[in-house]
């Protein structure tokens, strides 16, 4: 195969060159039923590859022509056996893995610090999530990887387990030692999938932590959109080996999506694998070099502290992706919020989260050396002016909660009779909500765990420090919905 072609985004080009008159939809037709202001925002050429699933351009859901083609491509590109095109994030592609593997009552391990589409997904499927305490970083307060030995012990206590997930790299781009934790699942015949949101880019450089598909994972979800150069939504399904069922996934994978597939998104699929397998290497290699230099300049400023390869060889940590910038601002005396909306506010700066205590910059062959220098400068008058000022607040107290018991598998919560109480009335009861702080979308409470003070606790903190906490019902936190007893 010829990673160099675009069979999709080629295909749709040669159909919008026929000009068709089109009875069908979408209903703007080319953009000509469409917001003139709109219309001339977005282009013409934009407009006239916004079409459906017409005989000649293919069908997601049952591919046969320029689709299976372009995902034969990527499949090849990413080391896996068959790969299919998500028009629903990545977020679609992990429920679609929960469920190909899990029916209602059978267990999943995985790690506690996952994203909110895992927790969806595990609910959807009725499956009972074993938690792994993933490590928690002293100094940072974040939370890396599982390593094998936990993995192993979790499939010994529970060997009726129909699944191990991993996350591949974390979203502050830290990596456990996937190639063994498959090594040890696989050796129970237990399929391992990889929720590698943050890791699409990965695969193409040999100074980044393994691919999923480089460890000899059966699933993993590559967020193309976030790291790999595609449009927003768009993401990949990779497969290798024969403990899943393709069939069966493919089958889940309708049922998840939208019959209504943009091939806006699909197109830039398409692209998108080009040029990270005739240039990737090229280009993070640049990315990298470009990381490390701002990363070292970081390290030079007072009271602020960048995460690098030093963090090999801790527990959870045994890869690490130099392209995240995660630089802790806790010794300032000020949350990572506080730092955001500051850069946000002074220097027309967006980081991609914050959190109490670090703020994360994701660097991609699209930043140039003049970004990076803008961002160094910023950090250090934000550093200066906070010696200058001469009243700095008191470090924030690290603050980790332990993982809430699970008393009710999240989707019997999720269904159970609820009420909603005062939350000053919640401890000891069972949550039927979701709580977390997303961005990064990790949960303080599931439904079916047991309300601790300590959990109450952080969260209230998380929002008394105006991070994004979502999920409840009432945004205020004055009530809390939970099972009836």
């Amino acid at each position: 195969m010829i990673q160099g072609q675009t069979p999709l985004f080629n295909g749709l080009r040669k159909h919008a060159q026929k000009n068709p008159i089109q009875f069908h939809i979408p209903g703007h037709k080319k953009g000509k039923g469409m917001d003139p202001e709109f219309r001339w925002f977005m282009g013409k050429n934009a407009l006239s590859i916004d079409l459906i699933n017409i005989e000649p351009l293919d069908d997601l859901h049952q591919p046969k022509g320029i689709i299976k083609q372009a995902q034969e491509l990527a499949a090849e590109a990413f080391g896996a056996d068959h790969t299919i095109f998500s028009v629903q994030g990545t977020s679609g592609v992990i429920m679609t893995m929960i469920m190909a593997v899990c029916n209602p009552g059978d267990k999943i391990i995985v790690p506690r610090n996952v994203h909110k589409s895992i927790m969806s997904g595990i609910v959807l499927s009725g499956a009972t999530p074993i938690f792994l305490h993933p490590e928690i970083d002293p100094v940072f307060g974040i939370s890396h990887g599982i390593t094998p030995q936990a993995v192993e012990k979790a499939l010994e206590q529970h060997p009726d387990a129909k699944a191990v997930l991993v996350i591949n790299p974390t979203y502050f781009g830290i990596a456990g030692d996937l190639k063994s934790i498959v090594q040890i699942a696989h050796a129970r015949r237990v399929p391992v999938l990889v929720d590698e949101a943050h890791g699409s880019h990965v695969h193409f450089h040999p100074k980044l932590p393994l691919s999923a598909m480089q460890a000899g994972a059966d699933m993993a979800a590559s967020s193309m959109h976030k790291l790999g150069g595609s449009l927003t939504q768009s993401s990949l399904l990779n497969m290798q080996g024969n403990l899943v069922s393709i069939q069966r996934v493919q089958a889940i994978y309708s049922m998840l999506t939208t019959t209504s597939t943009s091939y806006l998104l699909l197109a830039s699929l398409d692209v998108a694998r080009k040029r990270l397998v005739t240039s990737g290497k090229t280009l993070l290699d640049q990315t990298i070099q470009l990381a490390n230099e701002a990363r070292a300049q970081i390290n030079k400023i007072n009271h602020l502290y960048c995460i690098g390869r030093e963090i090999i060889g801790t527990n959870g940590a045994f890869a690490h992706d130099p392209t995240k910038l995660v630089i802790s601002v806790k010794d300032l005396g000020i949350t990572g919020y506080e730092a955001e909306k500051w850069l946000r506010d002074r220097y027309n700066i967006e980081v991609e989260l914050s959190d109490l205590y670090n703020i994360v910059c994701i660097i991609t062959p699209s930043d140039s050396r003049e970004d990076l220098q803008i961002l160094v400068y910023a950090l250090e008058e934000l550093a200066t002016g906070s010696e200058d000022q001469g009243n700095r607040k008191a470090r924030p107290k690290m603050q980790l909660p332990k993982i809430p018991v699970l008393a009710v598998t999240p989707r019997d919560a999720f269904y159970a009779p609820t009420e909603m109480i005062p939350v000053e009335q919640a401890v000891g009861r069972i949550i039927a909500e979701f709580v977390m702080v997303y961005p990064p979308g990790i949960p303080i409470f599931i439904p079916g765990e047991i309300i601790s003070e300590e959990n109450l606790i952080y969260t209230k903190r998380n929002m008394e420090a105006g991070l994004p906490v979502q999920g409840f019902e009432d945004p205020t936190l004055q009530t809390i919905r939970v099972i009836k007893e």
